[in-house]
């Protein structure tokens, strides 16, 4: 009998020395690739104001480091929301990612950190309007190598078949800007339809004249679709 609960305690010890080095090193290594996102975000911003012919404070890019988690870029009527978690995951059992081949080979390369590129209004952030949506552009999941996986719009087609191949540098990162910028500037704001928003109460109208507090999103009334990509 205490041979046997010997056996458990080990195995539970050597379970959770394993795991837990594995999650910290998949930490590590993301939280190195979002402090040199942040660089990225700050030399991109001032790159692209050079080159702007129209020197309007409005369309410049701005960017703001918003803590050890999360990076700010603003441009136009747009915000990027770069948001690292600090947790660490693994894939769900359904994702095509188990049927990679470097995941074959050794199933912690799928224990990733992840990073969110989510797009807001940027009045929305201005007046502090709550009720108002953001949209998720793009994910990038990072692994204990810096392998990685990045998803969403516009993104590559082959990014799970490709993962183990490739390690997630510079050159990667301003790729994975680029195309959310990109994809921010087409993802125009739709006027919501006309059923939608024809009744409204007296606390609606006065939230809205007293803080300008009016729910607003890209897409406020119609169907969002992870793979609504537009060309």
């Amino acid at each position: 009998m205490a041979a046997d609960l010997s056996s458990r305690q080990n195995e539970i010890i050597t379970g959770l020395n394993t795991k837990s080095h594995i999650k910290l090193q998949v930490f590590n290594q993301a939280i190195e690739v979002f402090n040199e996102l942040k660089e990225i975000l700050n030399e991109m911003s001032n790159d692209l104001n050079e080159l702007l012919d129209n020197n309007d404070r409005r369309i410049r890019l701005e960017y703001r480091d918003r803590g050890k988690f999360e990076a700010e870029l603003k441009f136009a009527d747009d915000v990027l929301i770069f948001s690292m978690h600090s947790d660490v995951f693994i894939f769900d059992r359904d994702h095509a990612v188990w049927k990679n081949d470097y995941v074959k080979k050794d199933k912690d390369n799928a224990y990733s950190g992840i990073i969110s590129i989510y797009n807001f209004l940027s009045d929305s952030l201005k007046y502090n309007r709550p009720e108002d949506l953001g949209y998720l552009v793009a994910r990038i999941f990072v692994n204990k190598d810096k392998y990685f996986i990045s998803e969403g719009k516009r993104q590559a087609d082959n990014v799970v078949s490709a993962f183990g191949k490739t390690k997630l540098g510079r050159e990667e990162l301003v790729r994975i800007v680029e195309l959310a910028i990109l994809y921010t500037l087409s993802f125009d704001l739709l006027i919501p339809p006309f059923d939608l928003i024809k009744i409204a109460s007296v606390e609606q109208i006065n939230d809205k004249i007293e803080s300008a507090k009016h729910q607003t999103g890209k897409r406020m009334g119609y169907k969002y679709n992870s793979d609504d990509i537009l060309e």
